[in-house]
């Protein structure tokens, strides 16, 4: 009978391990998922709660990106601004330079009329001769 309950006792004891190790994996993976996350962001808040040391301000970057904002913009109106004049400027040196040009060229014509002149003039002076 011994024998017998020692058989029975083992079957038994194995057929609660069958019963029992995928609900214990079971409850391992839900502690792994839900708990601990839990645990963790707890533990974390009460570490920044204590620590000594001073945080950060965020408003430094935020300060120093609103600056360079400012100059880039100041920048690109000062730009606009300067190019705008230069335009103004390079028409006004295009309309002097073309006005030049004209009064430059009627000069030289007026000098080669008036050589054409006295050439043609020499020319019928130097046939009357040979005639």
């Amino acid at each position: 009978m011994a024998d017998q309950a020692k058989v029975v006792t083992a079957q038994r004891i194995e057929d609660a391990r069958y019963w029992a190790a995928p609900r214990l994996e079971e409850a391992a993976h839900r502690v792994e998922d839900q708990l601990a996350p839990k645990v963790s962001a707890m533990l974390a808040t009460a570490a920044d709660k204590i620590d000594p040391t001073p945080r950060r301000s965020r408003q430094w970057p935020v300060m120093i990106l609103m600056t360079g904002l400012a100059v880039g913009t100041i920048g690109y109106l000062f730009y606009r601004r300067n190019a705008q004049q230069w335009t103004e400027h390079m028409k006004d040196s295009a309309a002097d330079a073309s006005r030049w040009a004209g009064d430059t060229a009627d000069k030289a014509a007026g000098a080669t009329e008036g050589m054409a002149s006295t050439v043609s003039d020499k020319a019928d002076e130097t046939s009357r001769k040979m005639s």
